[in-house]
């Protein structure tokens, strides 16, 4: 008979933003594992089943688990620099974790397309597939999904709504 598979018990802290109430979700050794608005945490949650199947998810309240809830509350006071290097931790496929890996070289301040995504995560005819992923990234903000736009510019999908992507961007320096 197989062993289980342990429970994962991540740590959650909650912290007012200028655009609502974000979710901080850390592990015990301080790596940051998830990042949503509490309005969107059913999906969130959905979204860690779906990253470590056959594993429980639980969430205990906590303060400022690794310093994290910090960085973000720099970062919402202007210091948009202040979660650059956060050290992060995602479950995923490989080609979601290129996906991922791709938005955290896009520079605060600067959009891509999701066909220059799909470049960088190594499959340029994959832009559906890397959109996909974009949109299933479990730590927005940390790799930063509404930095990723239209061929045309324009602002489409964000797991947070347009209103948040517009505000994070014009908040980091992009003209929308």
């Amino acid at each position: 008979m197989a062993e289980p598979t342990p429970a994962l018990d991540f740590l959650v802290d909650r912290l007012p933003t200028p655009v609502g109430e974000l979710m901080v979700v850390a592990d015990r050794e301080g790596l940051l594992r998830a990042v949503d608005w509490t309005d969107h945490e059913d999906r969130m949650l959905g979204l860690l089943r779906t990253q470590y199947r056959g594993q429980e998810i639980s969430l205990t309240p906590a303060d400022n688990p690794g310093g994290l809830a910090d960085a973000f509350a720099a970062y919402f006071a202007g210091d948009v620099h202040a979660i650059d290097d956060l050290p992060v931790a995602t479950g995923g496929t490989e080609f979601q974790r290129s996906v991922w890996q791709a938005l955290r070289g896009v520079p605060c301040g600067e959009t891509i397309t999701y066909r220059e995504l799909a470049g960088r995560a190594g499959r340029p005819a994959a832009i559906r597939a890397a959109g996909h992923a974009n949109g299933s990234n479990p730590i927005s903000i940390v790799l930063p999904c509404h930095r990723v736009i239209g061929t045309d510019g324009t602002l489409t999908g964000y797991g947070g709504g347009i209103e948040r992507k517009r505000w994070l961007l014009r908040h980091e320096g992009v003209a929308v």
